[in-house]
């Protein structure tokens, strides 16, 4: 009798999983259908532009995103499949091969991917921001070379300042570079380089001069470069689908001509793309949240306890709603700030340090309530819910720590 019971028990538990897991294919298509507020205030041509990105989100992320985590699988072909779309060179003048989108539209993009696979969309506005910057601060000669094979994802491309002993305190690197003949020597090492060991060209900031940030400057390295190697591929509690690695220079030669900007210029340079990075990152978090309310949402719908669904306890619904209210305030807040970076407003920095603030702490709290809400099963590694969980917390560490975005606010908040 018990040998029959324990046999229905796990062919019930294993029905549910697959009702559970077939389900969860068609949440991502539901979305847009389901949340209208996505759509709100967007033009016809963006709202077009955000079903591109969702359908090919739906198609060629979503589903492979967990083997891609489980496996340490660096997408490349994928992202070159992106790259086609545009998504490659997304705020890059399409004169080099970009798609010369605003910030606004950008974004309404990356929310799209952060959908199907947070990791590797955290990669691709990585990415995104070196192309800008190259485009931006560029001559002609550095555009021509490698503007098209950056925004084709035929080179990948990294970005590097922070280093073993200067994080938050950036301005304080170590990384030296010493003008010999017609090419800057480089040593240092950078560290927690996203897509380090594999990327085709890396950013680095390294100082040229004095102490403090207007002694740094910027160079685009190759990664065949002499002097240049990698440390390990990190072991990470997620955004598996990256390699993450130091970057080690070790009288990396560097021609002059490839010194982003004047010497001088590389902090100003920086900071002015982690503006950028800094929205682009605060979307992952929202994406990856929208990703797993929605699956909460439909999950306590079907999943019945006490002879009705989880749906019908006002817990459960109070829960939803403060989820709904967090996703909906942390899109408009991205926005807004992607507004003020297209206006180039005085206070774009400030507002690009609030959005991203609030959406990684609230898209964290949003994506850790739907595990919750599915109980043991979000726990489990068949669900995505606590992959989406374990990408975006780092969201909270990167781009600036939300500690030192609570420093550039309070600076915009009492300035005279």
């Amino acid at each position: 009798m018990n040998r029959v019971y324990k046999s229905l028990r796990t062919a019930n538990q294993s029905l549910l999983r697959r009702n559970i897991q077939s389900n969860i294919q068609r949440y991502f298509s539901s979305t847009s259908e389901k949340n209208t507020f996505m759509k709100t205030g967007l033009t016809e041509e963006q709202i077009e532009i955000q079903a591109m990105a969702a359908d090919f989100s739906e198609r060629q992320m979503f589903p492979f995103a967990g083997e891609w985590d489980e496996n340490k699988i660096f997408p490349e072909d994928m992202l070159r499949e992106a790259a086609q779309l545009g998504f490659g060179g997304v705020f890059v003048d399409p004169n080099y091969g970009g798609t010369g989108l605003d910030r606004l539209t950008g974004n309404i993009v990356f929310e799209q991917l952060a959908m199907g696979c947070t990791s590797t969309t955290a990669y691709i506005t990585i990415h995104n921001m070196c192309a800008w910057m190259i485009d931006t601060f560029g001559n002609e000669q550095q555009k021509e070379k490698y503007l098209e094979a950056v925004c084709n994802m035929d080179m990948f491309a990294s970005y590097c300042l922070t280093e073993p002993s200067a994080g938050s305190d950036a301005a304080s690197l170590k990384t030296k570079a010493e003008l010999k003949g017609d090419k800057y020597i480089l040593n240092g090492e950078k560290a927690f380089i996203s897509g380090g060991g594999r990327s085709d060209v890396y950013l680095i900031m390294a100082r040229t001069g004095e102490p403090g940030p207007k002694g740094i400057s910027c160079f685009v390295v190759e990664k065949d470069f002499p002097g240049i190697t990698f440390g390990k591929n990190e072991y990470k509690l997620g955004w598996n689908t990256q390699p993450t690695a130091a970057v080690i220079l070790d009288n990396c030669e560097v021609p002059v001509e490839n010194r982003l900007g004047n010497e001088g210029d590389g902090f100003k340079i920086a900071m002015m793309g982690l503006d950028g990075g800094r929205l682009s990152i605060g979307t992952c978090s929202l994406g990856a949240a929208q990703q797993c309310f929605n699956q909460a949402r439909d999950y306590v719908k079907q999943r019945k306890q006490f002879g009705q669904p989880l749906s019908n306890f006002q817990n459960t619904q109070f829960k939803l709603a403060d989820m709904a209210v967090s996703l909906e305030t942390s899109r408009l807040i991205l926005r807004e700030a992607a507004r003020a970076m297209d206006n180039k407003d005085s206070d774009r920095t400030v507002k690009c340090s609030m959005a991203k603030k609030f959406a990684t702490d609230r898209g964290f709290e949003v994506c850790n309530d739907s595990l919750q809400l599915h109980g043991g099963y979000g726990y489990l590694k068949e669900f995505p819910i606590e992959r989406y969980l374990r990408d975006v917390r780092v969201h909270q560490i990167l781009e600036g720590t939300n500690e030192v975005m609570q420093m550039i606010i309070s600076r915009g908040v009492l300035a005279d």
